[in-house]
């Protein structure tokens, strides 16, 4: 197997010798910057993850989607297992920044673009994310890989299970469906959304719901995000139903980092990801009153 850093010095898109540097925070990828020319980029080297349901050729499709609507950066190269793309030079974002009353508009606003605009630029067939079939998914596949949580997934799959039958009908719309605080960059003047790995069509909730559960937003900020995100106030029902979206999220995180635990190489303390989402569900699952 190639060494991830080599393989991204050997790029042919380069124009000459370069030295990739490791760029932290990738919990999926092996991230890597790059000078060229004068110019930064960012490497990311990953092949697809089937336990995970990440197809590169929908990341790719995607990224370039929301290039073209003007809220993620460039893809200058893509080959299987590789993807580089302009640098973006800002702050890349921790949930204390998301918190942030003017930055949480900011970020509602990129996310409400990714929602409406991405699918006039999409190019292809279009993959879509329903949070409950990817759990019923990773249980299966805790199971017969044999998770320190198996004894658990029983009681998991029937809390998920009432979950979706609280969340009832859904509008659709392209979801990023990974919200994560580093997955956002501002520049200053704009903010910019990156990794593309789950995206594909959903319902606006879990997104909402996936920002507010992976910042820990407090109620007050996720009640305006509602009423700004759909321009007026919610019903007993539209909170009913963010509110098992956002538990959902929360679990989802949780068994991703479950199956991670036993499938992925990099060294990253998984072990620790899951039970602090696990504590996330927890919470949210009071809230929804289960």
């Amino acid at each position: 197997m190639t060494d991830p850093k080599e393989r991204a010095a050997r790029l042919p898109c380069w124009t000459g010798d370069v030295a990739p540097e490791p760029l932290g925070g990738g919990i999926t990828n092996v991230n890597f910057t790059v000078t060229d020319a004068g110019e930064r980029y960012v490497v990311r080297i990953g092949e697809d993850i089937p336990v995970h349901g990440v197809y590169r050729v929908n990341e790719l499709a995607t990224a370039r989607a929301a290039h073209a609507a003007g809220i993620s950066p460039e893809i200058v190269h893509a080959e299987p297992g590789a993807l580089v793309m302009r640098w973006v030079d800002g702050q890349t974002l921790e949930p204390e920044d998301v918190r942030e009353p003017a930055r949480i508009e900011r970020v509602l606003d990129t996310v409400m673009r990714c929602h409406r605009e991405i699918p006039s630029h999409f190019r292809g067939a279009t993959p879509i994310f329903w949070v409950f079939q990817v759990v019923r998914g990773y249980a299966r596949t805790l199971r017969e890989d044999g998770s320190r949580m198996a004894g658990r997934l029983d009681e998991l799959l029937a809390r998920s299970a009432h979950l979706e039958s609280v969340v009832g009908p859904v509008d659709i719309v392209f979801g990023h469906n990974d919200l994560l605080a580093a997955n956002f960059i501002d520049d200053g003047d704009r903010m910019w959304l990156i990794d593309w790995e789950y995206a594909g069509f959903n319902s606006p909730l879990f997104d909402l719901g996936g920002l507010a559960a992976n910042n820990e937003l407090d109620e007050e900020a996720e009640r305006r995000l509602l009423e700004r995100y759909f321009g007026t106030p919610s019903g007993e029902a539209r909170i009913a139903s963010y509110a098992a979206m956002k538990c959902a999220s929360a679990l989802r995180e949780a068994m991703w980092s479950m199956v991670s635990e036993i499938h992925s190489e990099i060294d990253f303390d998984y072990v620790a990801y899951t039970e602090e989402n696990l504590e996330r569900f927890e919470r949210a699952w009071e809230a929804v009153g289960g």
